[in-house]
């Protein structure tokens, strides 16, 4: 990331818009349990996954998302706390966090891990077991209105995911009352260009790599026709 960091946004996206878009993205994620990570006071905490670790084989074994949330996860969220220990960060919460430390190329390391702690707790919200198939009306009708087809939204969200170049995140957002698909790279979030997220698809190697090697088009593919969550993205346009 460049000193300008993702948050240094040519639209003026400042802190305040940040929490905004961020809170209005995760308002509805109160399901099985889950804990929001702007609810999330210092230590910063592993939100559980919302369904068992085997619920998404096979497109994601288990072995898969044991690694990917036991250690990848993990080490982000343990990370963030090491480097927020005694600080004036050390009682916020992980969105304050983020917001505090965009822009500030000294904040970097804690920006990343903060963000990739952000991150990995939407996208899980944005699978569910036997996901995939036809999107709830209310979604179907507005993904026809910006897309045309949910084949054509579902062909231009894996374009996003295979021309990431290296690691990042392809994302279905809100902007405005259009949706449209985008891309970060690393840690970067669409909340930097003031659109709302409503699901993501990961394509760091380590979403996909024990399962797929090299073949990151197989597994995008499964993931939009078997696990990807509407219901999860309709809720995030509430």
């Amino acid at each position: 990331m460049d000193s300008r960091s993702t948050f240094d946004s040519p639209s003026g996206f400042n802190r305040r818009q940040f929490l905004g878009a961020s809170l209005g993205a995760v308002s509805a994620l109160a399901l099985g349990g889950f804990v929001r990570p702007a609810q999330a006071a210092s230590p910063i905490v592993l939100p559980a996954l919302p369904y068992a670790d085997s619920a998404l084989a096979p497109v994601i074994s288990a072995n898969t998302l044991g690694f990917h949330y036991g250690k990848h996860h993990k080490a982000y969220v343990d990370n963030l706390n090491k480097l927020v220990a005694g600080s004036e960060l050390a009682d916020l919460s992980l969105e304050q966090i983020i917001a505090k430390v965009m822009g500030k190329a000294d904040k970097t390391a804690i920006f990343n891990n903060a963000a990739q702690a952000w991150n990995h707790t939407f996208y899980w919200y944005s699978l569910r077991p036997n996901g995939g198939g036809e999107p709830p009306a209310a979604l179907k009708a507005r993904i026809e209105a910006s897309f045309g087809s949910v084949d054509a939204l579902k062909k231009e969200l894996a374009q996003a995911a295979l021309t990431q170049f290296g690691s990042g995140w392809a994302w279905l957002v809100a902007d405005g009352k259009a949706l449209k698909v985008v891309k970060t790279g690393n840690a970067d979030m669409p909340q930097a260009q003031g659109y709302t997220p409503l699901l993501t698809l990961d394509v760091w190697e380590h979403a996909y790599y024990l399962d797929y090697q090299n073949r990151r088009g197989d597994y995008v593919n499964a993931v939009l026709d078997k696990l990807i969550n509407w219901e999860f993205a309709l809720k995030n346009l509430g």
